[in-house]
């Protein structure tokens, strides 16, 4: 089980932001602007911003590591919010994320 702290996280030099939202109407245009940024060579996605989400949020947090792990770096999520960490923990997915909290 993962302990996650209240502080944020220093974030990385390369490293995008994700949107206030990511939800299901969102994941899309978000998935394309993190596949840029990653392409554009960002190592790292802050997710300081991110204050309404869904399951969809884990989808494309995967597939943006997915992505980078293609290019040969990992991607690091930072500031992952708790209630989105608990969702990756109900659905057993949290060991998949790369995230520092």
């Amino acid at each position: 089980m993962n302990n996650f702290a209240n502080a944020p996280v220093t974030t990385p030099v390369n490293t995008f932001e994700t949107g206030a939202t990511l939800t299901h109407a969102s994941a899309n245009a978000a998935l394309a602007a993190g596949l840029a940024s990653i392409g554009g060579g960002a190592t790292a996605v802050d997710c300081t911003p991110l204050t309404q989400f869904d399951s969809s949020a884990l989808a494309v947090l995967l597939a943006w590591q997915r992505a980078a792990s293609a290019r040969g770096t990992p991607l690091v999520i930072v500031n992952l919010p708790a209630g989105l960490s608990s969702l990756a923990q109900a659905y057993g997915v949290d060991t998949l994320l790369s995230a520092r909290h």
